[in-house]
């Protein structure tokens, strides 16, 4: 590897870890700077996931406030994140990406609507569910192990996801779920790691230089993002998501 390309990768991961911890899709920008610099397609896909786990872990602290008295939901949900994230790291280690990547623009995009009319869903059913029970939902589990499945297996957007089915479900604040969208992802791609770690082309080299700069950028993208009014972190969130689905649709 060239002192540029180092460069490159160290760059693109102090990113992608800032826009995960913010609205999710780093991949974005750390996917496309794997292949740039030439690794293949799995390569690239699974040393990314690898690289960017530190940054869910750092913008994860950054929440720790906003993740007090979230312990029962954190722990029953990442249960179903665990088996999500097997089944979705087992799909990528044994079966074309072709078909699933043709998915990924439009689930972002879904993603993103079921956002934007997050607050009058959470309205609704705050009527109906007890607060400490609408994280046993059967509808969210599935939901939650469907966007598991997905952020194993790509994970472009999958906090976008999370933060969709999270607050269709949950009536909390944004920032609250948030932070513990941040726990989940860390859950989800703990799970990738370890298998493609273990059964995976991962380029150690490019993790190397990737997950310091993930590291580095998800605290720091964090420690913004909580500093944001719910107003506009919802913008933030849509306005990227818009246009990570949007770019994804132009590469088809």
């Amino acid at each position: 590897m060239t002192p540029e390309q180092g460069i490159v990768l160290g760059v693109a991961g102090f990113l992608g870890g800032a826009v995960n911890s913010v609205a999710g899709g780093g991949s974005l920008i750390s996917f496309p700077a794997l292949l740039a610099v030439g690794y293949p397609g799995v390569t690239a896909n699974m040393t990314n996931t690898v690289a960017l786990w530190p940054g869910y872990v750092g913008s994860s602290v950054a929440y720790r406030r906003e993740l007090e008295g979230q312990r029962s939901r954190a722990v029953v949900l990442a249960a179903t994140c665990i088996v999500g994230g097997l089944a979705g790291s087992v799909l990528l280690l044994t079966t074309p990406a072709s078909v699933f990547k043709q998915a990924v623009p439009w689930l972002i995009l879904l993603a993103c609507a079921l956002f934007a009319l997050q607050p009058l869903a959470t309205r609704s059913l705050a009527k109906r569910q007890a607060p400490s029970k609408e994280h046993r939902s059967l509808g969210l589990h599935v939901a939650v192990l469907l966007a598991a499945i997905y952020g194993a297996y790509f994970g472009a957007g999958l906090g976008i996801v999370l933060l969709a089915v999270l607050g269709l479900a949950i009536p909390d604040s944004l920032q609250r779920l948030n932070g513990l969208k941040q726990v989940l992802s860390v859950v989800i791609n703990s799970v990738a790691v370890v298998a493609y770690g273990v059964f995976g082309p991962v380029a150690w080299t490019a993790v190397a230089i990737m997950a310091v700069a993930s590291l580095a950028g998800g605290r720091l993208g964090g420690g913004f993002a909580r500093r944001l009014s719910p107003i506009l972190l919802r913008v933030v969130v849509l306005g990227f998501g818009v246009t990570v689905g949007c770019i994804l649709l132009a590469r088809q």
